[in-house]
């Protein structure tokens, strides 16, 4: 009978552990070995691969199909290697030492999926090590990594509006009852995560019911596999108006969803698509919704810089006091009526302040009339310090 001999540590690191890789990067890492007791190593290898598969049941049938990005193999040597007797190539580890087993690839260049899993696929990425001893069996360490393949939100196309209109009568027992409206517009078509989607939209019911306009981003999964198709349909966030009675209408303008942590679009895998859509839709009671969808396209925040191109205007427009100039001579502040737009001047030095207050006849309220804020003196007036003593100078 063959005794097992005990590897008392093998275990595999990144030198990097949360980055999130792109086409072109090298993944650097080790296999890290202790033994409990003199052991002969055969080969320590690597293998790491990359590959979307897709999975699942249509009867007795099974639809699976698998697309490969990455696959890279290699056989790892030690630094100082303590070479066996027989020349064969195979060390000899000894108690009480650490052995650092070192490796490295780069990842293709070009289109990679990026890091996901599905009710019915993944894309996935992983290394495993092997070590080898003769006479024994063979142990694994597994490793996963993500990798993410940047989608670009501020292309021309992803940057364009986005509108559509539908229009459905209702009936009521085979007979007209009126119909139900909607027009909506997106002011672009690629988000990344944290962003707000501006809808502008128009609701009309002519119908007798009550109606509810509503939106929702979703996300459609499309799997593909043997000549066929799974689509998996998710609702992600949502947003609701008021209620339209009969022969009202309603409007939304600027009114806002925001795009929650989501994965990025993937677009170029053969086998499996991620979408995502706005849904803006007309609940009818009776009767089926009026359902719009709109295109989204979900970026990477990395590698992408701007959120939105009315970020990127509203980034341009905050300018650090440490950018501009200073004049070469002091000049007096500006007053402060000049500098304060009307609406938000000061109009009485009120304590407490109550928001949803639109009457001051409450005695808790002091009044004042309107007041000005004189300017400060200029920079170049020097005032004795008799003066600020309050003598005379």
């Amino acid at each position: 009978m063959v005794m097992f001999k005990k590897v008392k540590t093998f275990l595999m690191a990144f030198s990097e552990p949360e980055k999130v890789y792109c086409s072109g990067e090298k993944v650097v890492g080790r296999v890290l070995v202790e033994v409990a007791e003199v052991t002969r190593v055969s080969a320590v290898k690597v293998l790491a691969c990359g590959v979307a598969k897709v999975n699942w049941a249509k009867g007795p049938q099974q639809c699976r199909q698998e697309m490969e990005y990455l696959r890279f193999e290699d056989v790892l040597t030690l630094e100082e290697q303590p070479t066996g007797e027989d020349g064969d190539g195979s060390v000899i580890l000894r108690p009480g030492n650490k052995y650092e087993y070192k490796f490295g690839f780069e990842l293709p260049q070009g289109p990679l999926g990026t890091t996901f899993k599905g009710k019915y696929g993944c894309v996935d990425y992983w290394v495993k090590a092997f070590l080898e001893r003769p006479s024994f069996p063979t142990q694994e360490v597994k490793k996963r990594f993500e990798v993410m393949d940047p989608v670009d939100v501020n292309t021309p196309e992803l940057l364009s509006p986005v509108a559509a209109k539908k229009e459905k009568k209702v009936s009521c027992m085979f007979i007209p009852d009126g119909r139900v409206s909607v027009s909506a517009q997106i002011d672009r078509k690629g988000f990344c995560e944290g962003d707000e989607i501006c809808i502008n939209a128009d609701f009309e019911n002519t119908c007798s019911r009550i109606v509810v306009p509503k939106a929702a981003i979703v996300a459609k999964h499309t799997y593909l596999a043997n000549g066929q198709t799974k689509v998996f349909t998710q609702k992600l966030s949502c947003v609701r108006g008021n209620h339209i009675i009969s022969g009202m209408s309603e409007s939304w303008r600027g009114k806002t969803i925001r795009v929650k942590k989501l994965k990025p679009s993937i677009l170029g895998c053969n086998i499996l698509r991620v979408e995502y859509f706005l849904q803006i839709y007309v609940s009818v009671p009776g009767s089926k919704k009026i359902i719009l969808e709109l295109p989204l396209v979900i970026g990477s925040r990395s590698g992408i810089g701007s959120r939105s191109s009315s970020m990127a205007s509203q980034t341009s427009s905050e300018m650090s006091w440490v950018d501009l100039n200073l004049p070469d001579a002091p000049e007096a502040p500006p007053c402060y009526l000049d500098i304060v737009p009307e609406d938000h001047r000061l109009e009485s030095p009120t304590t407490p302040l109550l928001d949803d207050s639109e009457s001051f006849d409450s005695p808790i309220f002091m009044y004042a009339p309107e007041f000005k804020f004189m300017p400060p003196p200029t920079y170049t007036e020097v005032r004795s310090g008799a003066e600020l003593r309050g003598g005379v100078p």
